[in-house]
């Protein structure tokens, strides 16, 4: 059986609104960026977490990274020695060693990479930080890593200005391999690049996953990025997630009316099965972390509300393979993409 190698267990990242001062004093208000949200990812693993812009994801992986602390809930960690830590509560050293064995990889690379410092020093800095490698022995090091990620060797003593967009990506990523990590955050690590750049680096990622049995947290906007990368699919609204099961049975059948929304405008290749395809466009805007509606926060924008959903809020619990935040996931028959396909034939 596979061991877990990170458990998530009603994390919850929260920022209060107002000034100092006196203003502390009284309630103000509460951003809840992320919601009492809780998953697990096994070691070897690829878990996708999916949603609209704003819904708490990149803060999520942000929040497992340390970068911002949470404010309450744990996140248990299996280091390489099979001791089990809690990265919420580590400091000095100890958040240091975990750190190695944790990498992320960012979004932008124009802006993740440092234009004053070559490929050498940007992929090398952490051998050096930790003295782990210096001089010769840390450009060998960086050589190899560029060869990992498809870039040549000789590359090393050249400026993020003189690549091209998906070659950056390619420089984040070799950063991220230099301490040998187990688990690697990737946050939309492909949407800043074109569609066929998005291809290969994705490829690319499914390759190192494999030699060197890396562990993902793969987060994205975008369902069809995720699709033949992931192992599971966990889908955020809200601060909240809403949906996670493994990947095809999300696609197949999805359990959440918001899903569903999403696979409605995953891109079709095929005209006639595009045409084929029922476009649901959602009404009205997303709920604000700030007031939430009473109830399901997805129901003021569900077209299979009742008044149960407005009244109460839905728990995350099994339903049939995977787990749904919603009262009728049991009954309702929402479309996923296998299903436009299999419909149109």
């Amino acid at each position: 059986m596979t061991e877990m190698l990170l458990e998530i267990r009603d994390l919850c990242k929260h920022y209060p609104l107002g000034g100092p001062g006196l203003l502390r004093r009284r309630a103000v208000p509460v951003v809840r960026a992320v919601d009492r949200v809780s998953f697990d990812i096994a070691e070897g693993e690829t878990l996708s977490l999916v949603g609209e812009s704003g819904c708490g994801k990149t803060t999520l992986g942000k929040t497992i990274m340390r970068a911002h602390p949470a404010t309450s809930g744990e996140m248990r960690y299996r280091r390489a020695d099979g001791s089990i830590v809690d990265l919420g509560r580590l400091d000095g050293a100890a958040l240091k060693a975990a750190h190695r064995e944790i990498r992320m990889i960012f979004q932008d690379p124009n802006g993740s990479l440092n234009p004053r410092l070559s490929v050498r020093d940007i992929v090398g800095e952490p051998l050096r930080v930790r003295r782990i490698a210096q001089g010769a022995a840390l450009e060998k090091r960086v050589a190899e890593l560029l060869e990992k990620v498809g870039l040549r060797p000789e590359y090393l003593h050249r400026y993020p200005h003189a690549f091209s967009g998906g070659e950056r990506q390619r420089i984040g990523i070799a950063r991220a391999l230099a301490l040998d990590p187990r688990l690697v955050v990737a946050d939309e690590a492909v949407s800043a690049l074109d569609v066929s750049i998005q291809a290969q680096t994705l490829n690319l990622l499914s390759d190192l996953k494999s030699e060197f049995g890396l562990t993902f947290l793969f987060i994205a906007h975008d369902l069809s990025v995720v699709r033949h990368i992931s192992d599971r699919v966990a889908v955020m609204y809200v601060g909240r997630m809403v949906e996670l099961a493994k990947t095809e049975a999300l696609f197949t059948r999805p359990r959440h009316p918001y899903t569903e929304a999403l696979m409605s405008s995953v891109p079709i290749p095929d005209p006639r099965l595009r045409r084929a395809r029922k476009r649901i466009r959602l009404a009205g805007e997303v709920a604000s972390p700030i007031n939430s509606p009473s109830g399901c926060a997805f129901h003021p924008r569900c077209p299979y509300a009742t008044e149960i959903c407005v009244r109460d809020v839905p728990q995350l619990r099994p339903t049939g393979g995977g787990l749904a935040a919603c009262h009728h996931a049991e009954t309702l028959e929402l479309a996923g993409v296998s299903h436009i396909a299999e419909g149109a034939e």
